[in-house]
């Protein structure tokens, strides 16, 4: 038996940095195997842009750019790659690379907005 904790994100979800930056939209269902509600499902392999991160640190800004996932190779799969739930340990990144944090997943469920 399969088992998944959390709900599946799709590209109409809400991902933001820890800081209100706000994750990119997903370009459209070219290539995508799976849809949920008519949008793609996202999956591991996809680095998500951040933007309009206003992190700073002592004064200097060092914005999250982009969210790397650490989805289980185990769980489902699209193409072959593990798709992202809410439940999917992510992290915010800066340009450098440095982590800032984990990313804010907010998935629609039944019109209301989950976090």
């Amino acid at each position: 038996m399969l088992s998944m904790s959390g709900g599946l994100v799709h590209a109409g979800a809400v991902i933001s940095c820890p800081h209100g930056g706000v994750a990119a939209a997903l370009s459209g269902a070219a290539g995508h195997a799976v849809l949920m509600g008519g949008l793609p499902v996202r999956t591991a392999g996809e680095v998500p842009t951040i933007v309009g991160c206003r992190h700073t640190a002592d004064g200097v800004p060092v914005p999250c750019t982009t969210v790397r996932w650490t989805a289980d190779s185990g769980g489902v799969l699209v193409d072959g790659v593990p798709v992202v739930t809410d439940g999917t340990a992510g992290m915010c990144f800066t340009a450098g690379l440095v982590p800032q944090g984990p990313p804010v997943v907010a998935v629609m469920r039944g019109g209301v907005m989950c976090g």
